[in-house]
């Protein structure tokens, strides 16, 4: 990849080792801002619990039931731009009533894997402070 005339380089792949020296920290996290911001909003990675949770799609009203506290309006809200943002995929039905169903696309299955990953982490890390001092 290249940015106005110096050359990036790619994210390597986790090896289990971590080193993005060489990296431009700014541009990294320029990268990373679309999907940084859509995901930190409020409601959007409980959404996709629901998703990860089966193989079968989630229709909107089983969303509604199971978040508590969001509005609908946030609700479509986030759903829309996870569309967009093609973690998800909507398929509406010509029925009466409407029927629509969202299930994770390939890009929101890797997402909502690597969601895991860090929830595991943070289990592992935050059970004891002892466990930093190894």
């Amino acid at each position: 990849m290249e940015i106005k005339g110096q050359e990036v380089n790619q994210l390597p792949i986790y090896k289990n080792e971590c080193s993005f020296e060489g990296y431009d920290a700014a541009i990294l996290m320029k990268e990373t801002a679309k999907i940084r911001k859509l995901i930190t909003k409020r409601g959007t990675m409980e959404m996709l619990i629901p998703l990860c949770c089966s193989t079968k799609p989630v229709r909107y009203k089983e969303f509604r039931r199971l978040m508590k506290g969001i509005s609908s309006k946030t609700l479509a809200r986030r759903l829309k731009e996870l569309e967009e943002g093609g973690i998800l995929e909507r398929q509406a039905y010509n029925e009466i009533p409407p029927r629509v169903e969202y299930r994770l696309s390939s890009k929101g299955q890797e997402l909502v894997e690597s969601t895991i990953t860090l929830l595991q982490w943070m289990k592992k890390w935050s059970n004891s402070k002892s466990k930093s001092k190894s």
